[in-house]
């Protein structure tokens, strides 16, 4: 008998004799009548499908909620742990494993995570990780059980946005759901697993899937690469290459000029260079001028050559993405942000949030800011008369490039104000 359920592979000439056994079929023209009725056959792949198949139930939309952008196109969800009332912010993060909680926000909860042997690993170092085991996340119209936290401290980040964040909400929850992120009305909804309806126009990569999703992307500068790269909607750029990939690739032009920069990220900070790629592709949709950040992986987060660096929320942003997890399918449609100008600004120096005061990070040596005379840890006041003391407002304004700011800072109980002209990388 035919097998209904899945598609099977034969020879032509074993088709055949098994059709004429089943139907005694004996005539050409019995043998091609009887066939459409029974079999579909695609010609690309030479397959033969029963025409009856199993498939899954619709998914059911289980319920949408706000999402908050900050610079870069970092998600941040609102939720709540089990039964305390604090809402807590958390990071939509594909480019993480699990998902985890702030170390700071336990202690505050009463929290008593577990030891454990397991480590994570980021851009900056390794840590060895805590673990609080079947608890329960609250979102809204939604409560997820059985998550397993592993706990890290997230300071640096609550630093770097100004804003607390309590955890990362990474492969735990994002496997077991249909997530769909839609950047223009800032919205995410969550559907049941099943047979879905996607948008026309969109387009379909396929990623590989252990815990962290994995792409292909083609890029072109002195030459056309096609490589695997993480797909993050955690990371807050457009790309990042380790140092070993453009070496070993001669990916970049040798007249490309390189800006030297800090970036934060789990477990610390880490120099990078700074440059742009003439063109990042995804899938049929094309970037030109891309700002690309390169890295030393002393850590091999990447693991290369297996994989060559991330593309990041800067990027996926000018979609509206849905993640199917369980059938291998990533959906990307271009939004109203698709034509978006990239962010080229360069300044030479960051920024961070210490308690409610703004203070100065890193400045490299050369650099716009360094040549302005800001220096580290210079209190940042106000931007061209804004002391609002907003972290995502002075980041915007930091990324005007051509605009000469004029910077207010206090240095050791002094006000000075200094001239800071955005330099573009572009």
């Amino acid at each position: 008998m035919l097998n209904q359920n899945k598609p099977f592979y034969l020879p032509y000439w074993l088709h055949r004799h098994r059709l004429r056994q089943a139907f005694g079929c004996r005539s050409i023209a019995s043998r091609i009548f009887l066939l459409p009725a029974i079999l579909f056959f695609n010609v690309n792949s030479g397959t033969l499908y029963a025409q009856e198949t199993f498939v899954q139930p619709p998914a059911k939309l289980i319920t949408t909620f706000p999402v908050i952008l900050f610079t870069g196109g970092v998600m941040i969800v609102r939720g709540r742990l089990g039964d305390f009332p604090d809402t807590l912010n958390f990071v939509l993060d594909t480019g993480s494993g699990g998902i985890s909680l702030d170390s700071g926000t336990c202690v505050r909860l009463g929290l008593h995570p577990v030891p454990s042997d397991k480590t994570i690993l980021g851009i900056a170092g390794v840590r060895q990780v805590k673990f609080l085991y079947n608890q329960s996340l609250h979102l809204p119209g939604l409560k997820v059980d059985s998550l397993n936290f592993h706990v890290s401290d997230y300071d640096i980040l609550t630093s770097v946005y100004g804003e607390k964040i309590d955890g990362i909400i990474g492969y735990s929850f994002l496997s077991r759901y249909i997530i769909e992120i839609n950047y223009d009305s800032l919205r995410v909804s969550v559907y049941s697993q099943g047979s879905f309806r996607y948008p026309r126009g969109s387009y379909h990569l396929r990623p590989v899937i252990a815990s962290l999703p994995i792409i292909y992307t083609e890029t072109d500068d002195a030459r056309k690469i096609a490589a695997r790269y993480f797909f993050d909607t955690g990371a807050g750029l457009c790309a990042l290459f380790s140092n070993d990939f453009i070496s070993d690739s001669s990916q970049m032009s040798r007249k490309k000029k390189f800006y030297l920069t800090q970036a934060q990220g789990l477990g610390g900070k880490a120099t990078m260079r700074l440059t742009t790629i003439n063109e990042l592709k995804l899938g049929p949709f094309r970037f030109h001028k891309v700002p690309v950040y390169l890295f030393d992986d002393l850590y091999n987060v990447t693991a290369y050559p297996n994989l060559c660096g991330l593309i990041g929320n800067d990027i996926l942003r000018r979609f509206n993405v849905i993640l199917n997890y369980d059938r291998r399918v990533f959906c990307l449609t271009p939004n109203s942000h698709y034509h978006d100008q990239f962010d080229y600004s360069y300044t030479g120096m960051s920024i961070y949030k210490e308690g409610s005061v703004i203070r100065v990070g890193d400045v490299m040596d050369g650099s716009p800011a360094d040549k302005a005379g800001i220096r580290v840890d210079d209190i940042l006041l106000a931007i061209n008369n804004s002391f609002n003391g907003n972290m995502q407002v002075y980041k915007n304004l930091l990324q005007q490039t051509g605009d000469k700011l004029k910077v207010i800072i206090s240095r050791d109980g002094q006000l000075m104000t200094f001239n800071l002209q955005v330099k573009s990388i572009r």
